[in-house]
């Protein structure tokens, strides 16, 4: 079986080139399930309905998202469709859920989104949260979105969870690492997948913006840059009967 990750989505540009990349990227490769994040993917950040419905409509199966999961306070209830989930160690009082099952006849699939609390949001402990779920998931297929920013957490959460899940994936950074590998000859693993939108740009920013924010240190609208675009992404070669990674292949286009 092959799960195709494809990182952070950004704007309405970001899912354009989804859509004209993603077909001929799952026939190329035998993809069988593909997870998108999609917490960047409406214009000026968050998840909208209308964001959400292109990423599927492009061919995604499951969206995952992160700490812009709940920006749009108006939107929420797209969490309620069991194909997008939010991290796991929000509060249960938030909308949606950090854990879905992908049905797929003779075998089945879980997908964990956990968000990171170095640098980030003082969420549950995204360990203590995954130590949980493990204990409620009946299937030894297991990815996790890790949506973290400091590369230490993700590696360590990744080495903590080897031999338990198939494959521990990084979002958020959005720039793709190149560490992509089997740990301990079993959970696959990448520090950041990258993202999918304009690569002349700062993560999908129009640069002169985003060095004005850094430079004069004064508040400043974001903007979706334009230009061509990349798609970032993984995919992971697994077992479906142990939950084993084979072999992990990351991915750029152009």
């Amino acid at each position: 079986m092959k799960l195709l990750m494809i990182g952070d989505v950004v704007g309405d540009v970001g899912c354009r080139f989804l859509a004209q990349k993603l077909p001929t990227i799952k026939r190329e490769h035998g993809i069988d399930i593909t997870v998108v994040n999609g917490e960047n993917s409406a214009d000026g950040n968050g998840i909208t309905h209308e964001s959400a419905h292109a990423l599927f409509q492009a061919g995604a199966d499951l969206i995952t998202t992160g700490n812009h999961a709940f920006q749009r306070r108006n939107e929420l209830d797209l969490f309620e469709d069991d194909c997008i989930v939010r991290p796991a160690n929000y509060s249960d009082a938030c909308p949606g859920k950090g854990w879905t099952l992908y049905d797929m006849g003779s075998t089945q699939a879980a997908v964990v989104n956990l968000q990171g609390v170095l640098y980030l949001e003082p969420l549950d402990n995204p360990f203590d949260t995954m130590d949980r779920i493990l204990r409620e998931i009946d299937t030894p297929n297991i990815f996790v979105d890790f949506h973290a920013e400091a590369t230490s957490e993700k590696r360590a959460l990744a080495h903590y969870l080897t031999g338990r899940v198939t494959a521990v994936i990084g979002t958020h950074t959005h720039v793709p690492t190149a560490d992509a590998s089997i740990l301990g000859g079993h959970t696959g693993y990448m520090t950041d997948v990258g993202m999918t939108g304009v690569e002349d740009s700062v993560l999908g920013v129009k640069k002169e913006i985003a060095i004005d924010r850094m430079r004069l240190h004064v508040p400043i609208r974001f903007e979706e840059a334009q230009g061509a675009c990349y798609l970032c992404g993984v995919v992971v070669d697994y077992d479906q009967k142990t939950g084993k990674t084979n072999k992990i292949l990351p991915l750029i286009v152009r």
